[in-house]
C-alpha cells in the first residue's frame, strides 16, 4: 500500500469499528477488498489535433446491500488507492443512512481547468465507453464528483443511450432536471451537513443564532452547506477554495459570494472584494476561534500536525476524509465532536437514491417533497448514530462505523459466499 494511503485511513477506520462489534474475521477480509477496481486508458483527441492519454479508475467496493453507488471526480491528484478508499466510505456512507445501495467511485486523473469544454466532453465519452461493461441502473449508478456535475452526468447518460439505442435515465443520478434529475439534488450534500450540524447544536444545547462557522472549500458542498447554515442564523466568519480564505469576524456576504463565483474565471472566489473581508491562510481557517469547523474540500485537511491547533468545539465533515484517524483521536482526546463524513455529508447519495427511484417510475417529486425526505433520513441517521455513541461512550465516528459496518455484514451473511 503507498506512503500516505487514504486506503490505509478507511481500513483503518474498518478495523476500529470491527473489534468494538466484534466481527467474524472472514467477514472482515470480505469487506477489507473492493468488489472490483477497474483502470482504463482514455486516449482523447485534444482541440490542436494531438492525442493526450488519461487514466480513469472506477472501483466498486460492495453490492452486499443493492448495486455500487458514487460519483466520479476528475482531478490531478486521483490515484486508485484514492478511489478504493472513497468507494469503501460510500459504502458506509449508504449503510449509516440505511438506502440500498453499495459503495462504488470513479476518477480521471486529470487537471479539468487545462481542457476546453469540448476536450472534457470527448474524455467523458470515452470514460464511460471504457467503464459502460460495469456500470447499469441495477450494478452501479454514477454521480458528480469534485470537478463533474449535472452537465457531466448528462454526457455520460447520453453516451450510454446512443451505445444502447435507446434513452436510459437511470444510468447516473445528479443529471440536470430536464434529463430526469431531481429537484434539489444539487444542493443536497450541503443541506444534509446543515441538518446534520443543526442536530449536534440541538444534542449540545447550542444556539445556531449564536454559533460561528468556518467552511474550508466552496465548491458545491462548501457554498451550499455555508449558505444553508447562514439562513439557520448561523455566523460564517471564513470561507476559502483554491484561490485562498476569506474572512469577516463580523461575518460573510454568503450569498453575494455564490453569486460572485457564478461568473468568475473557474467558478472561484479569487478578486471578491467587501467590506470588513480580509485574506487568510488555508491553515488559518482551520484554526480559527470559531464553534463549528466544517471541512468541505478534499481529505486529509486535518492531520497530526495541526490538530492540536483547532479550535472549534465541533468538526463537521463536509469532504470524504479531510481528518486523518491520528488527528481525529486528537481531536476527540480534547472533548471535541467530529460528525463523520459518511454521516455529515450523505445527503447527496440519499438524494442520488430518491433520484434514481424517480426515473425508474418516471414520476417526479416537488422540491418540497424532497426536501422533506431528506430531512427525515438525515435526522433519523443522526439520531440513531447519536444515540448509539451515548450508550457505548463512543464518538460519532465508531458509532456510524458500527451501525454501517454491522448492516453490510448482516448482509453479506444473509446472502452467502458464491459459489
Amino acid at each position: 500500500m503507498e506512503k500516505g494511503s487514504v486506503f490505509a485511513m478507511a481500513l483503518e477506520q474498518l478495523n476500529s469499528a470491527a473489534k468494538l462489534l466484534k466481527l467474524d474475521d472472514n467477514i472482515l477480509r470480505v469487506l477489507s477488498h473492493p468488489e472490483r477496481e477497474l483502470t482504463v486508458s482514455l486516449p482523447v483527441v485534444m482541440d490542436d489535433g494531438n492525442i493526450e492519454v488519461f487514466t480513469g479508475h472506477r472501483v466498486q467496493h460492495s453490492s452486499a446491500r443493492g448495486p455500487c453507488k458514487g460519483g466520479i471526480r476528475y482531478h490531478q491528484n486521483v490515484t486508485l488507492d484514492e478511489v478504493k478508499a472513497l468507494s469503501t466510505w460510500m459504502t458506509w456512507k449508504c449503510a449509516v443512512v440505511n438506502i440500498p445501495y453499495g459503495g462504488g467511485k470513479g476518477g480521471i486523473t486529470v487537471d479539468p481547468t487545462k481542457l476546453s469544454d469540448n476536450e472534457i466532453r470527448r474524455m467523458t465519452r470515452r470514460y464511460t465507453v471504457a467503464i459502460m461493461p460495469i456500470i447499469g441502473p441495477h450494478s452501479d449508478i454514477p454521480a458528480p464528483d469534485v470537478n463533474t456535475s449535472s452537465e457531466t452526468m448528462g454526457w455520460i447518460m447520453d453516451t450510454v443511450s446512443m451505445m444502447r439505442g435507446s434513452t436510459v435515465l437511470d444510468i447516473v443520478t445528479g443529471k440536470s432536471v430536464e434529463l430526469g434529475g431531481s429537484l434539489g439534488r444539487r444542493e443536497a450534500t450541503g443541506r444534509g451537513v446543515m441538518f446534520n450540524t443543526i442536530e449536534l447544536l440541538k444534542r449540545l444545547d447550542k444556539d445556531p443564532k449564536k454559533t460561528t462557522v468556518a467552511v474550508q472549500g466552496f465548491g458545491n458542498v462548501g457554498s451550499v452547506s455555508a449558505d444553508l447554515l447562514s439562513k439557520e442564523g448561523c455566523k460564517i466568519m471564513a470561507v476559502s477554495d483554491v484561490s485562498g480564505a476569506y474572512y469577516n469576524p463580523n461575518g460573510l456576504p454568503i450569498a453575494d459570494m455564490i453569486a460572485y463565483c457564478t461568473t468568475s474565471k473557474n467558478r472561484l472566489l479569487e478578486g471578491f472584494s467587501a467590506a470588513g473581508i480580509s485574506k487568510i491562510s488555508n491553515e488559518e481557517l482551520l484554526q480559527l476561534d470559531v464553534d463549528v469547523l466544517v471541512p468541505a474540500a478534499l481529505e486529509k485537511q486535518i492531520t497530526i500536525e495541526n490538530a492540536e491547533k483547532i479550535k472549534a468545539y465541533a468538526i463537521v465533515e463536509g469532504a470524504n476524509g479531510p481528518t486523518t484517524p491520528d488527528a481525529e483521536r486528537i481531536l476527540i482526546k480534547k472533548g471535541k465532536h467530529v460528525v463523520p463524513d459518511i454521516l455529515a455529508n450523505s445527503g447527496g447519495v440519499v438524494v442520488s437514491y430518491f433520484e434514481w427511484v424517480q426515473s425508474i417510475q418516471s414520476f417526479f417529486w416537488t422540491e418540497e417533497e424532497v426536501n422533506k425526505n431528506l430531512e427525515r433520513v438525515e435526522v433519523d441517521a443522526f439520531d440513531a448514530v447519536w444515540t448509539l455513541a451515548q450508550r457505548e461512550k463512543q464518538d460519532l465516528r465508531n458509532a456510524a462505523m458500527m451501525i454501517a459496518v454491522d448492516r453490510v455484514a448482516k448482509a453479506v451473511k444473509a446472502r452467502g459466499i458464491w459459489p
